[in-house]
């Protein structure tokens, strides 16, 4: 067996070798027949379909065959021959079979029907599931596409730190890292921890995003991109948050807000398109086991362009619903935050397509948004997606030192680590944008699961984290 070289089962089911010799290895699916032929579906996780190995029990032991259950690992050599039965157009016929890794009746992925629920206490071992296969090949599918789209258009990787002094969104929920013994802290005259026999000699924290580096970036390379792991404390428990999460965040010098909303549009029109044209079987496959209108809800994405549609306006369409007898959990009034369903009513009733809404009241934004000439509202971006709700957000930011100084003050942020940051301001400062994309909410419409702790191999959530 040890003289043929593996093939992995994606290459062999396109193979036409017929009367070859082959090897395949991989984890039992399932062991079905009678006492004289076995039929196994064996899957190695190269692709969402298994390959089948036909059996003649008589060749081997009864003791071997028992012994080939489901999420066992085993060997097969065998003769690759043309697939009678339908859904395969080759199988392989085993000459000898080596179990690699027994796998005992209380396996907890071997039944049918469990509920995703019941898998996330399994993280370790639901990737051995078609679903769970299919969304991993997917994600990594997607991160290939980001990549090549921002090398295609001029961008430059930029690795900002994972271990941060600010807090870019300025709301405090972040995760402290520290290297003093918690026990014993120590505290100033006022009563406050000492940070100063600390690793880094001041409070630190894990970042909740890369944006304010990558402005200097920006303001460098003229145009870079961060793809990294960020954090947020946030005691959220819904299907929509995660403590760790992957973070897309573009950063473009001389962009102004129709190119913004451009180069958002163009970019999430490119990894839909990379998923149809690279993952058809695995979207073929959640099209029909998850949601039958998901390959129909991507393409179009790609029919149309999406509405531009300004906040002040959003808000009068949300109003004119509500006198209309649209009933929502929450209520509308200008300056609210929009909650989720509002964005989705917006998204797959009204408009039914993706929204781009702008020039949010700059209470509920960031401070670092360009403000408008109205002095009211602000040059902010959000990506509006059926079932997903916001899936980008965005703007472009202010250049002027002395606006944004007013705005650090108005809001009371602690500024005095963030010099480095206000010095683009004062040094050859230039207008600039960019968006975040949680990666997570872009595997959610990809794949169309429901729950994001389903598209992350190891979810990080409040009291969990396990594995």
């Amino acid at each position: 067996m040890d003289t043929i070289k593996r093939t992995k089962i994606a290459e062999l089911l396109q193979s036409t070798a017929y009367g070859s010799q082959v090897l395949v290895k991989g984890w039992v699916r399932t062991r079905r027949g009678s006492k004289m032929v076995s039929f196994i579906a064996l899957n190695d996780g190269s692709t969402i379909k298994n390959v089948q190995i036909v059996v003649d029990n008589e060749k081997f032991s009864t003791d071997l065959i028992k012994d080939i259950t489901t999420g066992a690992c085993i060997a097969v050599c065998g003769t690759l021959v043309q697939s009678q039965g339908a859904g395969q157009s080759v199988e392989i016929q085993a000459d000898e079979i080596e179990i690699l890794g027994l796998c005992p009746g209380d396996y907890p992925m071997q039944k049918k029907g469990q509920t995703f629920e019941y898998m996330r206490q399994y993280a370790h071992l639901r990737p051995r599931t078609n679903t769970f296969g299919a969304v991993f090949r997917i994600r990594h599918h997607m991160a290939i596409a980001i990549h090549r789209y921002f090398h295609e258009h001029g961008f430059y990787y930029f690795h900002t730190p994972i271990i941060t002094a600010s807090d870019c969104e300025g709301a405090g929920e972040m995760f402290q890292v520290t290297t003093q013994n918690l026990y014993e802290l120590k505290k100033n005259e006022e009563g406050k921890i000492d940070y100063s026999g600390d690793f880094f000699g001041k409070s630190t924290s894990l970042t909740v995003s890369g944006q304010l580096e990558g402005e200097l970036g920006a303001t460098a390379l003229g145009a870079i991109y961060t793809f990294g792991p960020t954090f947020r404390a946030e005691n959220s428990n819904t299907p929509r948050h995660l403590a760790e999460f992957w973070m897309i965040e573009p950063e473009v010098a001389f962009i102004d807000l129709p190119e913004l909303m451009d180069l958002e549009e163009d970019f999430i029109k490119y990894c839909v398109r990379w998923a149809l044209e690279n993952c058809r079987e695995d979207l073929e496959f959640l099209n029909k086991m998850i949601d039958n209108t998901l390959i129909e809800r991507l393409e179009s994405v790609l029919a149309d362009s999406f509405v531009r549609l300004p906040y002040t306006k959003g808000i009068e369409i949300l109003e004119e619903a509500v006198k209309n007898g649209r009933k929502f959990e929450f209520p509308v009034e200008w300056g609210m935050d929009l909650a989720s369903e509002h964005e989705r009513y917006l998204v797959e009733e009204h408009f039914k397509k993706p929204v781009i809404m702008t020039d949010y009241p700059k209470g509920i934004k960031a401070f670092y948004m360009k403000l408008n000439e109205d002095g009211k509202t602000v040059q902010g971006t959000d990506v509006l997606f059926p079932q997903i709700g916001e899936i980008i957000g965005g703007s472009i930011r202010e250049a002027d030192y002395d606006k944004l100084m007013n705005q650090i003050e108005e809001r009371d942020i602690p500024m005095k680590d963030m010099w480095w940051y206000l010095d683009t301001r004062k040094y050859g400062s230039c207008p600039h944008g960019g968006f975040g994309l949680g990666f997570e909410r872009l595997i959610l419409f990809v794949t169309g699961m429901q729950n994001i702790r389903d598209v992350i191999p190891f979810p990080r959530t409040p009291k969990t984290a396990e594995f």
